[in-house]
């Protein structure tokens, strides 16, 4: 049967009704035990120590780390269920300091009234700030709750000393080609929780190219699958083939990978750079939604408050810095109001790279041509120091009325170089022309302010 009857975003639209009428593959295909776990048989085989920590429950506070779609949410699920502790869940992107206290209250009056233990599996742990991760500490240290965390990012990066030395670590492993090859086959063929309840086989070389593509991420292959099945049934076909997989993963959202997380950053910072808001904001979302570190992005703010704005608007750093504070003390969610509130003054401030071009120039100077520090320039302070003749000559300009006085302050190997250039946007050029002024130069030369070509 063609595909027809109002292009391909009709298309797409039904087949993502279809795919909506029904809970995701991969919640379906979910293991129920951990026999049915596919892949990281180095932690759930066979008297591995993850198996027998959860077989015996006898779990103490543990860090799941690994990519997206290798098993650490299916495995906290499966401990939840093998477990005689009371388990809470809390997702560290929506979750505050006030639901760990409460999930305290709950465990501690749970071990007074019955004795019972409580694991608390914390999804996406990395995104909890580090005041966040101090207010969980002492339930850890104490035990009074059992911590399972689930992370992505390097957990010595993304927790703190105390939490981390405290857990026991776990490392995920990318799922292999026969791990998947194997989970792609169960989806096919599973009667009652697959794809097997309507005709389902694919052709080789489209599994291959799925499993190629999903990179090691369960969750990843069985939503691809899942839409190429759709692609077939509403052209009433039975054979996945590789046009099938190759619309699926072109349906699919785009991946947040490494090579995305560098030029997204980049882009969002070329835009804030440009002047536009818009962008800004957007590319801000799109990071946040797909997990991005929030203390990276507000780094990569304060860094461009100084490199890209500059003098031109010097509350730019304290509004960096500010939303920096927040993310720290705050956390996501509502720590996104104020990334969202930084992105919007930088990108709305005039704009100035006069600070990064000074820096650069006054290094490459220090390197090439370094010198002695000027004899009235030195330090006088320290017994005998002016009998070397240190400090002679030095005019302290506060004593003069205008608080200023001509003096030479490089060496004599860089005398009258210029490293600074003052850009001509913002509350920049006003301190500049004060500057000028007091030097009797022309603050409107091409000597004295820079091109701010990088707007």
């Amino acid at each position: 049967m063609a595909r027809s009857g109002g292009g391909p975003d009709l298309f797409a639209s039904a087949v993502e009704e279809r795919l909506a009428s029904r809970a995701p593959l991969a919640a379906r295909l979910r293991p129920r035990n951990l026999d049915e776990v596919v892949g990281q048989q180095h932690l759930l085989g066979r008297g591995k120590p993850l198996r027998v920590l959860i077989a015996s429950d006898r779990l103490s506070s543990l860090i799941l780390w690994g990519p997206p779609g290798t098993g650490k949410t299916t495995v906290a699920r499966l401990i939840a269920g093998a477990t005689e502790k009371a388990f809470e869940t809390l997702s560290a992107v929506s979750a505050g300091v006030k639901d760990v206290r409460e999930v305290a209250e709950r465990a501690r009056a749970r071990l007074g009234e019955r004795g019972q233990g409580t694991i608390l599996f914390l999804d996406e742990v990395h995104r909890f700030s580090r005041s966040q991760q101090d207010v969980l500490l002492p339930f850890v240290e104490e035990g009074l709750i059992v911590l399972v965390g689930a992370t992505t990012e390097n957990p010595f990066f993304s927790l703190t000393g105390p939490l981390l030395s405290r857990s026991t670590l776990f490392r995920f492993e990318p799922l292999d080609g026969a791990a998947l090859n194997n989970l792609a086959h169960r989806a096919l063929d599973d009667k009652e929780r697959g794809l097997g309840n309507e005709p389902a086989k694919i052709d080789d070389d489209a599994l291959t190219h799925l499993v190629d593509k999903s990179e090691g991420d369960a969750r990843h292959l069985l939503t691809v699958l899942e839409v190429a099945h759709a692609l077939t049934v509403q052209d009433e076909r039975e054979v996945i083939t590789l046009a099938d997989a190759e619309a699926a993963l072109a349906l699919r959202s785009v991946r947040y990978g490494d090579d995305d997380h560098y030029d997204i950053i980049s882009a969002f910072i070329k835009s804030i750079r440009g002047s536009d808001p818009d962008a800004g904001l957007y590319w801000l979302a799109r990071m946040i939604e797909a997990g991005e570190d929030p203390r990276f992005i507000a780094r990569r703010l304060f860094i461009l408050a100084s490199e890209d704005v500059g003098l031109a608007d010097p509350q730019a750093i304290l509004v960096a810095e500010a939303a920096a504070r927040a993310v720290e003390y705050i956390g996501l969610p509502e720590a996104a109001i104020n990334l969202a509130h930084a992105v919007l003054h930088l990108s709305l401030a005039p704009k100035s790279n006069s600070v990064i071009s000074a820096l650069g120039a006054a290094t490459d100077a220090a390197r090439d041509r370094g010198g002695p520090v000027p004899i009235h320039l030195r330090d006088a302070h320290y017994r005998g120091a002016q009998m070397l003749g240190h400090g002679k000559g030095y005019v302290y300009p506060h004593d003069d009325p205008a608080g200023w006085v001509p003096q030479a302050h490089l060496p004599v190997e860089v005398a009258g170089e210029r490293f600074y250039h003052p850009g001509r946007h913002g509350a920049e050029a006003a301190f500049a022309a004060q500057w000028m002024q007091r030097r009797g130069e022309d603050a409107n030369s091409d000597d004295a302010a820079g091109d701010d070509d990088d707007e």
